[in-house]
C-alpha cells in the first residue's frame, strides 16, 4: 500500500499554553531544554518527517515573531484550544487531506508514533488517538473523600498526541462543535458520531505542564533547561 504523499499530509503545532503552571515569563512553547525551545523540539519531529509536507504552529498572538523559521507557517490562536485548532484548519492548502493535531507541550514524540497515527489513517480510519496504558492504581473518590473502589485499569488508557484525521472529518467535527467544550479534537469527532480509533502511544510522549515534567525533560535531554 502506497504511502501518504507529503502535499496531502499536514500538521498542526498547538502552541498557546500560558506557562503559568510552568512558572515561566514565557508561554510553554517557549521553554528552553538543551538550548532549543519546545516549540523547536516539536516542530522537528514534524518538519523532518518524510510523510509530512505542511506544518502550522498556532502560537500565541504575542509570540508569532518568536515562532516563525523555516518549513512552517504561524497563525495566531484564539481564546480556546478548539479555536486555536480552527485557525490552524483555515491556514491549510486545499491539497491537504490529512491533519495531525499535536500539543507542543508533547515535544519529544517518537517517529514511530506519528507513523502509527498516519498507517491507521491510510488503513480508512476517520480519527485516530495514540494511547498509552495506565500504569497507576485508580480509584474513585465519594464527594466526601471516602474511596468509593478501584477501577479496572485494563480498560483505560491514556490519550497522547498527535492525533490524526481526514481533514473533512475534522473540519466538520469543529463545525459543528462550534462552542462545545471538549479537551480534545477526537473528542469533538465522537460528538458528532465519529468513530475514533487507538493506536500504541510512547512514553517518550509525555505531557510538560509542570516544573518537575521540565524535570524530567532535562534528565532526557543532554544541556538541561534554560529559559
Amino acid at each position: 500500500m502506497a504511502a501518504h504523499r507529503p502535499w496531502t499530509v499536514a500538521a498542526i503545532l498547538v502552541a498557546a499554553g500560558s506557562g503559568q503552571r510552568l512558572g515561566a515569563d514565557v508561554p510553554n512553547a517557549f521553554v528552553t531544554v538543551e538550548g532549543r525551545t519546545l516549540l523547536d523540539h516539536a516542530v522537528a519531529r514534524f518538519a523532518e518527517h518524510p510523510a509530512i509536507g505542511t506544518v502550522v504552529v498556532v502560537a500565541p498572538a504575542s509570540h508569532l515573531a518568536q515562532a516563525c523559521a523555516d518549513r512552517r507557517t504561524v497563525v495566531a490562536g484564539g481564546a480556546t484550544r478548539q479555536e486555536s485548532v480552527s485557525a490552524g484548519l483555515a491556514a491549510l492548502d486545499d491539497t491537504v487531506e490529512y491533519v495531525l493535531v499535536h500539543d507542543v507541550a508533547r515535544p519529544f514524540v517518537p517517529s514511530a508514533v506519528i507513523d502509527a497515527v498516519l498507517a491507521a489513517l491510510h488503513a480508512g480510519a476517520e480519527a485516530v488517538v495514540p494511547v498509552v496504558p495506565v500504569h497507576d492504581t485508580v480509584r474513585r473518590v465519594g464527594p466526601d473523600g471516602t474511596l468509593a473502589g478501584v477501577v479496572d485499569r485494563s480498560t483505560l488508557a491514556a490519550v497522547q498526541t498527535p492525533q490524526g484525521f481526514r481533514r473533512a472529518t475534522l473540519v466538520e467535527a469543529h463545525r459543528r462543535g462550534a462552542g462545545r467544550a471538549a479537551t480534545d479534537d477526537a473528542g469533538l469527532v465522537e460528538a458528532i458520531g465519529g468513530r475514533v480509533v487507538a493506536v500504541p502511544g510512547a512514553e517518550e510522549s509525555f505531557k510538560i505542564t509542570t516544573r518537575a515534567d521540565l524535570a524530567r525533560a532535562a534528565a532526557s535531554v543532554p544541556g538541561g533547561i534554560s529559559r
